[in-house]
């Protein structure tokens, strides 16, 4: 990585003349790639807030150019009546005007009547867990979406509801017909993940305010 660093610098120090070439150079030989090869694996992880808010942010970028987006969001789930994030309710509204989005929130109720928080999991846990894992591989296999995002995906097996395995097999799947583009978040990567990963991107928490006593607030947190 420190190499890599060292050639931007150096190109971009010689007036950009360099730099430029280098872009189209890039340029030139991403279009001769075969389609397949185009799409990419993203990874972005950490204990730092913003994971969510840029794989959202991607969403919109996506779909403002008219591909096709599947959200599938993992132990965030939404029994129809009770809604404790806020992005999804614009993705309806533009799914509803025909914007081509598809979401999948799984997971069971966790937030408690007082604010806080249930962390301990259940037998419907693990379930929802499973559901979303289909969801997934249903998704991946079926060529029909040009971005696919898995929301929490990694932080599944953090928390122990799905195994590294799980989400291997999903890589797999992407990397055997690489049909779309490919993303996924949660708090904590492993060695097999990070090698098959074509971007990986930190949220390394350097300060938050929760410590001074601000809670999560809907429209930032949720």
């Amino acid at each position: 990585m420190q190499k890599d660093k060292d050639i931007i610098d150096e190109l971009q120090e010689t007036g950009g003349k360099k730099y430029n070439e280098k872009i189209k150079q890039t340029i030139e030989n991403y279009k001769n790639l075969r389609d397949k090869d185009k799409n990419c694996l993203h990874i972005y992880y950490g204990y730092g807030k913003g994971k969510t808010t840029a794989v959202m942010g991607l969403a919109m970028r996506a779909i403002g150019a008219g591909k096709k987006v599947a959200i599938v969001q993992f132990d965030k789930g939404y029994d129809g009546q009770n809604e404790h994030y806020s992005e999804r309710h614009i993705l309806r509204k533009l799914k509803e005007i025909g914007y081509p989005i598809e979401i999948y929130p799984t997971g069971c109720e966790r937030m408690n009547k007082d604010g806080t928080f249930r962390f301990k999991n259940q037998e419907e846990d693990f379930a929802e867990a499973k559901r979303g894992l289909k969801i997934a591989k249903d998704l991946l296999e079926s060529g029909k979406y040009d971005v696919i995002i898995l929301d929490e995906a990694v932080a599944a097996v953090a928390y122990h509801l799905l195994k590294k395995e799980d989400v291997e097999e999903l890589v797999d799947i992407f990397l055997k017909n690489k049909n779309c583009e490919f993303i996924m978040t949660g708090h904590k990567i492993w060695d097999t993940l990070e090698e098959k990963a074509d971007l990986i991107t930190e949220m390394r928490k350097v300060k938050h305010y929760f410590d001074a006593g601000i809670p999560a607030r809907e429209g930032i947190e949720f």
